[in-house]
């Protein structure tokens, strides 16, 4: 039976990327200054400051599909 899920995936952070976050805790601009397999790390443009953060997930888009899956 198909349902309406909504599907996250990891966002592919790319080094020296300009990104604003909204909406969060994290929210402001940022630069990515590293990019691992389970962390990202952001520097601050205005402050300098340098947070390493365990990588995040996005909403990507809405699918009809199976729930859950097998």
């Amino acid at each position: 039976m198909d349902h309406n899920v909504s599907v996250f995936k990891p966002y592919p952070f790319k080094i020296g990327q300009k990104i604003r976050i909204e909406g969060s805790k994290r929210g402001g601009d940022w630069e990515v200054l590293d990019v691992t397999e389970t962390k990202v790390t952001l520097g601050c443009p205005i402050s300098k400051r340098e947070v390493n953060w365990d990588r995040f997930c996005y909403y990507s888009e809405d699918r009809n599909m199976q729930w859950p899956a097998d």
